[in-house]
């Protein structure tokens, strides 16, 4: 049960430095902060699951039971994870493109999807 608590504390300090602090330093506009929350709570969240699995409770034993390869396997299934979203996402985007459009207006886009779509602040 403490490792659920670690991995829960991890992914909320990880998810808030990414939607705040990464976010605005590199100035990119993830509207509603989806890879902040979803994505980086799930890579954390994934990892960290190869640490602290517990055989007696999942089967599996995890990197503090000994299993060092546990890690490596949740990497993996990361990894895998990432592409096979990158592939469906340029497929989506691919069909949206040729049917109604994936462009906002100009003005929008200056704006930024979260100011102008989701009335978001960026402060």
């Amino acid at each position: 049960m403490k490792g659920a608590l670690l991995i829960g504390a991890a992914s909320g300090v990880g998810c808030y430095i990414m939607s705040t602090g990464v976010k605005k330093a590199l100035g990119y506009d993830d509207s509603l902060d989806v890879f902040g929350v979803h994505g980086v709570g799930g890579i954390i969240g994934a990892i960290l699951t190869g640490v602290f699995a517990v055989e007696a409770i999942g089967g599996t034993a995890g990197l503090l039971e000994g299993n060092y390869a546990q890690v490596g396997i949740q990497l993996y299934g990361i990894l895998a994870t990432i592409a096979w979203c990158a592939v469906a996402t340029f497929g989506i985007l691919m069909l949206l493109k040729y049917t109604m459009g994936i462009r906002v207006s100009e003005a929008t886009e200056v704006e930024g999807l979260d100011v102008a779509l989701h009335g978001e602040s960026l402060q």
